[in-house]
């Protein structure tokens, strides 16, 4: 990489920071709420992340994650089977929530943004959370969600400018609100149909699931 492509990228990632920054004075997710919880409708907007879409009536997973939470990388495997048991019968949606705790949570959900705009966001989010040990406690995160991006064949120049945009910034504050709103207050929460998910072993979600397809 030259030093003038390398000069040009870092400035995209601190822009993007201040940008990200000013987001979170308005939001500050990780002061935590102490709300019981949304309505399945108002956790699913727009533009949430449906991965899977069972249609009308069926059961609605929401996850609120952070891509840099040890634990939403252990969950990852499970939830991918449980979309695969489950096809066609409980939608599964994801929104973000980086914590302050975690430093490259932020650059990582923003990678996945701008991948979405060139519709790959489910590819890079699962890379994102396969490969949480490579970039974790990296310096230079950006430089390896950048590598990640090549590697999906992306256009480049888009996602370097979306990885640094406002838009990318706003879309990332909008599920933090959301996740405060509901009182997320770690990751991973899950809400089905609007309910939040007692997490105390990584089979609690399929119980709540098989629960809600018997009523």
């Amino acid at each position: 990489m030259s030093k003038n492509a390398f000069v040009s990228i870092a400035a995209v990632v601190g822009a993007f920071v201040v940008i990200i920054a000013v987001a979170l004075l308005v939001v500050r997710p990780w002061e935590g709420s102490q709300g019981q919880g949304q309505a399945a409708g108002s956790l699913v907007e727009e533009s949430t992340h449906v991965l899977d879409d069972a249609g009308e009536g069926a059961p609605v997973l929401v996850e609120f994650f952070d891509y840099q939470c040890p634990t939403c990388a252990q969950f990852h495997p499970i939830v991918e089977d449980l979309r695969d048991r489950y096809e066609g019968r409980v939608t599964f949606a994801v929104r973000h929530f980086p914590l302050e705790m975690h430093a490259n949570a932020v650059l990582a959900a923003a990678a996945a943004e701008a991948a979405a705009q060139q519709r790959e966001f489910e590819a890079m989010h699962d890379r994102l959370l396969e490969s949480q040990a490579e970039w974790a406690e990296s310096d230079d995160a950006g430089a390896v969600f950048r590598g990640y991006a090549e590697a999906l064949s992306l256009d480049m120049a888009a996602y370097d400018a979306a990885v640094g945009s406002e838009e990318v910034a706003d879309r990332i504050a909008l599920d933090y609100t959301a996740g405060v709103e509901a009182g997320v207050q770690g990751t991973p929460t899950f809400f089905l149909d609007g309910q939040r998910i007692e997490l105390e072993n990584f089979d609690d979600v399929e119980q709540a699931i098989e629960q809600a397809l018997s009523e």
